[in-house]
């Protein structure tokens, strides 16, 4: 029984890993995902946190904290905090840089940026509109 118990458990944190990001503990590496609508970049506290969906969530203050109480979907970053780019060309689950963000029709988009690859400047360059359309496509099949 032990055996069975411990088996479901991971099969559970591997489900949830397959639809959030999560490093550090937390979506968004840590990050205040409230405050990316002020259009900030903010480590959250760890002594301020939520969890939504079986997923951590810190935030900067007590504030940014209610304001997620209230509407937990309206923060949680498009393709489960994966980078945007990634999923849309190429369908791959891809950690993010969480300074490299874009806030688009009121939904978090975060995306990789590091060794010279800033993958918000390519999906400005390609095309957002369509990659996003690829995305989202991609991001269904992803986890069906």
């Amino acid at each position: 029984m032990k055996k069975l118990l411990i088996l479901l458990l991971l099969f559970s944190i591997n489900i949830f890993s397959q639809e959030y990001n999560v490093k550090k503990g937390a979506i968004a590496n840590g990050y205040d995902v409230v405050a990316y609508f002020s259009n900030k970049a903010v480590k959250g506290n760890k002594k301020i946190k939520a969890t939504y969906d079986g997923v951590s969530f810190l935030f900067f203050s007590q504030e940014n904290l209610g304001l997620f109480k209230k509407d937990p979907k309206k923060y949680i970053p498009k393709y489960g905090g994966f980078c945007a780019y990634a999923i849309g060309k190429t369908s791959e689950r891809v950690s993010i840089n969480p300074k490299t963000f874009q806030i688009n029709n009121g939904e978090l988009y975060l995306f990789y940026n590091s060794w010279g690859n800033n993958t918000l400047q390519l999906w400005q360059q390609e095309g957002a509109k369509e990659l996003q359309n690829k995305a989202n496509k991609n991001w269904k099949e992803i986890n069906q």
